[in-house]
């Protein structure tokens, strides 16, 4: 009897597992689907920067003052165009990215130089960390609010490249290629973060792991 009871919690264990790791695919696969109809916003974060540092005066001209993309960053980036355009998701272009050299480096491998612009507003939000007041930190998350409430042109997502949010604030922490899926509500309504999906769901997703 206890042989047979063992046996059926391991089943039981086993059946429960594969039943969560279902549930997961099914989840992304119905994000992906849903960003392949188009309106959403893909919020993404830089790929790994390990080389190099910020210098306090740091030039947004002259990368070698700044932190840049290291070898498994431009690898990350390249995996992350391949996937988004395997899935078939369309994106708005150009794709947008903050005006750091690891931002803008980022959207180049995965989009192509031709694809991106710059947007100097997303700067702020690596600034976020530096705030030492509630209020510069409450006026930056509106302005995140008013950018990212306007809905795309119908059939396509916008893309921006840019920077994690300080822990508890806005988006919060951003793993390295990360992507929050942000559904904009219009003028004035806000928006909605129906999901994120870390580089290795992408990949996944796309049949690239």
């Amino acid at each position: 009897m206890y042989r047979l009871y063992v046996l059926f919690m391991s089943l039981f264990l086993i059946v429960g597992a594969s039943y969560k790791a279902d549930a997961s695919e099914i989840s992304g696969a119905s994000l992906i689907n849903d960003l392949q109809k188009g309106g959403y916003i893909l919020y993404v974060r830089h790929g790994d920067a390990t080389v190099g540092e910020d210098q306090q005066n740091f030039s947004l001209a002259d990368c070698s003052t700044q932190r840049n993309l290291s070898a498994l960053g431009r690898e990350q980036a390249e995996k992350y165009g391949n996937a988004i355009r395997k899935l078939n998701i369309p994106v708005l272009f150009p794709v947008e990215a903050s005006p750091l050299c690891r931002t803008i480096q980022t959207a180049q491998i995965a989009f192509g130089t031709q694809d991106v612009k710059v947007n100097a507003f997303w700067l702020n939000i690596y600034k976020l960390s530096q705030m030492q007041n509630t209020e510069s930190v409450n006026s930056t998350l509106q302005a995140f609010t008013n950018e990212v409430e306007q809905t795309p042109p119908a059939g396509s997502n916008r893309l921006i490249v840019a920077h994690s949010f300080p822990s508890g604030v806005g988006l919060g922490e951003l793993a390295s290629m990360e992507t929050v899926i942000i559904k904009p509500l219009g003028d004035h309504k806000g928006y909605q973060v129906v999901g994120t999906l870390k580089l290795e769901d992408v990949l996944r997703l796309a049949g690239m792991q």
